[in-house]
C-alpha cells in the first residue's frame, strides 16, 4: 500500500501483512494478519517514527521515498524495540546517513544487543543515539515532538511520542489491533469488528501489565493533552473518538467484570464432556452468561479474549498419569501468566481408578489468584442420572456467587 497522508504533512508509511496467522510464537492467532505502521513527519528535519519488521523493509522505503529522498531523514524516533518495530532500523542506518536515533536509555541498549551496534564506538554509529525522557521535546521546525515513557506497555524500553501541534499520539503497541485492511482510519472499518480486534489485541498481549497501563493511562490524563488522533503501531488509526479506545483500555486495566462464567475443559472419553454441558445447563437455567470451550476444538486467543470481562472460570479435565491432559495443562501455563484479578473459579473433572487433575488444576489456579468459591466436584467414570443432577446443581450454586 502507498504513503497515505493522515495530517497536514504527516504520512503513514508503514505495511500490511496479510498473511500472518501466529504472533509472539503460536500464543496469539491473528486470523486478521495485521500491520506494521510507521509514520513519516515531513518538516525542516524530516522524521521517521518508528520503522517495521525486517521483511517489509523495502514496502517502508517505498513508501517513505514517495515522500522524500531516504538520505533526508534526520530524526528516527525508536518507541520500541521489539522486531516488528525495529526490523527496518539497520537498513536505514545505513541508507540514512545523517539520521540520529532517539528513545529510552533501555531501548539505546535493546538495540545495542537486537542488532550489534556500539553507538560509543568511534566511527559512523558514534554519537548517533539520543537518550529522551518523559517531558523531553525535539523541535523538528513547525512541530515539536515530546516524549512520555511508558515502561512494561508492554517492554522495558516502550514509549510514546507526541506531536502537540497535530495533537496526535504515537504510542507504539498501546491502542493497537492485529487487523490487516486496506483502509487506514477506525471510521472506515466497521467499529463492532474493530473494537473486538482492540480486546483481543490487549486480552492476549496488554492484560498481565494491567495495573501499570492503568497508572500510566492516569498520568497521560493528568497531563490534560488534547489528543484528537492516536496512531498505533499495529491496525487502524483512532481518529472519530480517539478517547473510547482510551477508555475501553482504562475499563479493561481496572480488570472490570460482568456476570459471565467462561468454562474450559478438556475430555478424553466424554465423561467430563457430559459434566461440562450439565453445569452449563445449571449455569442458563440461574440467568447467568456462560461460554464453554473444550480446549482440543478451540483457540486460545478467543479464550483468553473471552476470559478478559468474566467474573468467573470454570476448569475442568478428566485424569491422565494422575494429572490433567496435556492441552489443557499447556492452556493453564499460559493462563497463569495473564494475572487476572478479582475472579472466582472452580474444578471439576472425572478419572478412573484414581484422581489427580483436580488437584493440579486447582494448585494452578490458587497460584493465579483465583478464589476457588466451590467445592471441587469429581466423578468416577461415566457420571450416573444422579451425579449429572449434582453436576447441574453445582452448575446453578457457582452462577449464583457472580453476582
Amino acid at each position: 500500500m502507498s504513503a497515505l497522508k493522515i495530517a497536514p504533512n504527516i504520512y503513514w508509511v508503514g505495511a500490511i501483512d496479510w498473511n500472518i496467522r501466529h504472533f509472539h510464537g503460536y500464543t496469539y492467532t491473528t486470523r486478521h494478519g495485521t500491520t506494521y505502521n510507521a509514520y513519516l513527519i515531513v518538516d525542516d528535519t524530516v522524521t521517521l517514527v518508528d520503522t517495521v519488521y525486517a521483511p517489509f523493509t523495502q514496502e517502508l522505503v517505498e513508501n517513505i521515498r514517495q515522500i522524500v529522498p531516504l538520505e533526508k531523514i534526520g530524526y528516527i524516533i525508536a518507541n520500541h524495540i521489539e522486531t516488528d518495530h525495529s526490523g527496518a532500523l539497520p537498513y536505514l542506518l545505513k541508507h540514512c546517513p545523517q539520521a540520529t536515533v532517539f528513545g529510552t536509555e533501555k531501548c539505546k541498549d535493546g538495540l545495542a544487543k537486537q542488532y550489534q551496534i556500539d553507538w560509543n564506538a568511534p566511527g559512523k554509529e558514534a554519537g548517533r543515539f539520543k537518550t529522551v525522557k518523559t517531558g523531553d521535546t525535539l523541535k523538528l521546525g513547525k512541530r515539536t515532538l515530546s516524549f512520555i515513557e511508558a515502561p512494561m506497555i508492554h517492554w522495558p524500553d516502550s514509549m510514546f511520542t507526541y506531536c502537540p501541534e497535530e495533537k496526535l499520539l504515537l504510542p507504539n503497541d498501546a491502542f493497537g489491533q492485529h487487523y490487516a485492511t486496506s483502509e487506514r482510519f477506525d471510521d472506515s472499518v466497521d467499529e463492532a469488528e474493530l473494537l473486538y480486534e482492540a480486546k483481543v489485541y490487549y486480552a492476549n498481549i496488554l492484560w498481565p501489565l494491567s495495573s501499570v497501563i492503568a497508572r500510566k493511562i492516569d498520568e497521560v490524563l493528568n497531563m490534560k493533552i488534547p489528543i484528537t488522533m492516536i496512531a498505533p503501531s499495529h491496525g487502524v488509526i483512532w481518529r472519530k473518538k480517539p478517547l473510547d479506545i482510551v477508555n475501553a483500555y482504562k475499563k479493561w486495566a481496572q480488570n472490570t467484570t460482568r456476570q459471565k462464567i467462561v468454562i474450559v475443559y478438556e475430555t478424553m472419553w466424554g465423561a467430563t464432556a457430559k459434566m461440562a454441558q450439565k453445569i452449563v445447563e445449571g449455569i442458563i437455567d440461574a440467568g447467568k452468561e456462560v461460554v464453554v470451550f473444550d480446549i482440543t476444538q478451540s483457540d486460545r486467543t478467543d479464550i483468553i479474549t473471552e476470559m478478559l470481562d468474566a467474573k468467573g472460570y470454570l476448569i475442568a479435565s478428566s485424569t491422565h498419569d494422575n494429572d490433567m491432559l496435556p492441552n489443557l495443562g499447556g492452556f493453564l501455563e499460559l493462563f497463569k501468566g495473564l494475572k487476572p484479578v478479582g475472579r472466582i473459579g472452580g474444578v471439576f473433572g472425572s478419572y478412573g481408578w484414581a484422581g489427580g487433575a483436580i488437584k493440579e488444576i486447582e494448585d494452578v489456579l490458587k497460584k493465579a489468584g483465583i478464589d476457588l468459591v466451590n467445592t471441587s466436584l469429581g466423578v468416577k467414570y461415566s457420571p450416573t442420572p444422579e451425579e449429572l443432577k449434582q453436576c447441574y446443581d453445582w452448575g446453578r450454586s457457582f452462577a449464583a456467587k457472580i453476582g
